[in-house]
């Protein structure tokens, strides 16, 4: 990372970021072209890795293209406000962000499904339920599963609406 002094690091200032964001840009690779897609997410560390949640329709061009190329780059942010400067070039906003690579893996087993969905659906409302077999089975669910992911933040940020 070239700018240190933004550097945010370890599990407990990613776990920050990534609790005041709500969505995550997905891009994978098709026949040598970008596609990169706005997802609803929950989170998880396993063995110091991270893990990304998702949910979507049960057939689509994300699959097809995570089926044959399961590396992918993901990245969350979070705006803040406007950081004004006398010089125009030093003017920006205060950020907060997750960047990072990994590979997206199909969740196929129930419980698998039912914990990934729990996962979205706290990270998103704040909220503990359980999934049922029936929601679980009407629904994709993939992790994107990540060793190789920086955080960088800018300024402060007003506290998360959510968890």
């Amino acid at each position: 990372m070239r700018r240190k002094d933004r550097e945010v690091a370890g599990r407990s200032g990613i776990s920050d970021i990534l609790n005041g964001c709500r969505t995550a840009n997905v891009c994978m690779v098709e026949d040598g072209k970008a596609y990169a897609v706005p997802l609803s997410y929950g989170y998880g560390w396993q063995d110091g890795r991270l893990i990304l949640y998702f949910h979507c329709a049960k057939e689509g061009r994300k699959l097809e293209i995570i089926r044959r190329n399961p590396s992918v780059c993901f990245t969350v942010y979070r705006e803040g406000e406007l950081i004004q400067s006398g010089t125009p070039c030093n003017t920006g906003y205060c950020y907060s962000s997750v960047i990072g690579n990994g590979t997206a893996r199909l969740i196929e087993d129930l419980e698998g499904k039912k914990h990934a969905l729990s996962r979205i659906y706290m990270h998103q409302t704040g909220k503990e339920v359980s999934f049922t077999q029936t929601q679980a089975d009407s629904v994709c669910v993939f992790q994107i599963i990540s060793e190789d992911y920086t955080g960088k933040q800018r300024g402060a940020l007003a506290a998360s609406p959510v968890g």
